[in-house]
């Protein structure tokens, strides 16, 4: 049965001066996000907004960071003194004060200031992860170890294992469109999508990261996949659903359809990739592939339709899934990677080390995470610890599987904030 999310709560719209206050105020926090790309290509992550107000480059000296950081904390200080008297509205304004923290944070960094990890993910993005010892993860290495085959090196019969399950180059398309499209079937029952809404999916290299979504507006995404490395066959469904259905793709072209079309909430036009809406965006992202693929489902559908495609052998897909769940629990570890590397107190080689070690990486992926932590740095505690405060969100709501998706829904179509969800 189709959802059909009706919104409960009529914001109004009229020319009174406090909503031409507020209008102002969202047309300059654009404008300051953008002005702050000049100074980090990696900040603006999407901007489907007017083309008037996105700066030429060669405007950065118009535009220091002195200057940019004054900006910030004026609309941080007009926002303290704003109100609302309605749900949406008071959602609204903690959006935006939590985005303009982020927005001083990050232009704080630019200017030198240094920041512990933990700290500086606060800043961005309105959460601090939580840390974890030694011992936690070695916990996980021995029951891991029960049932990974074969004996010696726990890694490198991990690795040898998952070998089996690497989709081959000339497969990678047929099983990532076939992926793609189950997830937009999946996620189309419980989600009205536009219908224009589309997208093209690209096969890169030389990236830190393994699959990356660039919405463009009007409905439309490039979904990148990285091939630097054997890609395995359940990321296959990860990545379609992570990056396309119901996961980036589908949160932003809901965010531009009910935020920016038909409330005009300019704000979400723009989507600064440093800041609290990437952990919503990350963590629902990474939910939503056991919204659209709950319980035995996955599976199901992987043996039956997945592994044929790649011309994979399935007789093992049990065990395959029994090892990726423990594997799973060691996500954590690559926090505390970031976070000692980040910190000065491991060096670099220390770090890949630790990775090997209790995430069980191979040299060659433990090498690509940590590029990915010097280019991003406390970004990767928005993929564990937002999919965690999301699962818990939306679960602590809807204790049956069949009540979350309105909750779901709800979450990517209205302006949340971490904070929000730990309430």
């Amino acid at each position: 049965m189709r959802v059909i999310y009706i919104w409960s709560i009529l914001v109004c719209m009229s020319c009174t001066s406090g909503v031409i206050e507020m209008k102002e105020l969202s047309e300059r926090y654009v404008k300051l996000v953008l002005r702050v790309g000049l100074h980090d290509a990696d900040y603006v992550d999407a901007y489907y907004g007017p083309k008037t107000w996105r700066p030429d480059s060669s405007e950065i000296k118009s535009y220091t960071l002195d200057k940019l950081l004054k900006e910030a904390n004026l609309l941080l200080t007009s926002l303290a003194s704003r109100k609302e008297d309605n749900e949406m509205g008071m959602l609204r304004i903690s959006f935006l004060r939590a985005q303009l923290t982020a927005v001083k944070t990050k232009l704080e960094m630019l200017s030198g200031k240094e920041f512990s990890f933990d700290s500086e993910s606060q800043g961005l993005y309105d959460s601090k992860a939580p840390t974890y010892d030694r011992s936690h993860f070695e916990k996980i290495l021995t029951e891991l170890g029960h049932r990974v085959p074969g004996s010696g090196d726990l890694a490198q019969r991990l690795e040898t294992f998952r070998q089996k399950f690497a989709i081959p180059k000339d497969k990678l398309d047929i099983v990532f469109q076939t992926a793609i499209a189950e997830g937009r079937r999946r996620t189309e029952k419980f989600i009205t999508l536009q219908k224009d809404e589309s997208f093209k999916v690209e096969y890169v290299t030389n990236k830190a990261w393994s699959g990356y979504n660039w919405y463009q507006g009007n409905g439309f995404s490039v979904i990148q996949i990285n091939t630097d490395l054997p890609i395995y066959i359940d990321r296959a469904v990860d990545l379609a659903c992570h990056e396309g259905y119901p996961g980036h793709h589908v949160y932003n072209a809901l965010l531009e359809k009910h935020l920016v079309v038909d409330l005009g909430w300019t704000e979400f036009s723009v989507y600064p990739l440093f800041s609290p809406q990437s952990l919503i965006a990350e963590g629902s992202a990474n939910y939503g592939i056991e919204m659209a693929f709950p319980n035995d489902e996955r599976v199901k559908f992987e043996r039956e339709v997945l592994f044929p495609l790649a011309g994979i052998d399935s007789k093992n897909v049990d065990l395959y899934y029994e090892v990726l769940k423990w594997s799973a629990k060691l996500s954590y570890s690559g926090n505390e990677a970031a976070r000692n590397y980040l910190d000065g107190q491991w060096t670099k080689e220390q770090a890949i080390d630790w990775l090997m070690k209790y995430g069980l990486y191979s040299r060659e992926r433990a090498e690509q995470r940590i590029r990915f932590v010097e280019k991003y740095r406390s970004y990767v505690i928005n993929y564990n610890y937002g999919l965690d405060l999301v699962k818990n969100y939306v679960e602590s709501q809807a204790t049956k599987e069949s009540a979350r998706w309105p909750i779901f829904t709800r979450l990517l179509s209205t302006p949340q904030t971490p904070s929000h969800l730990h309430r």
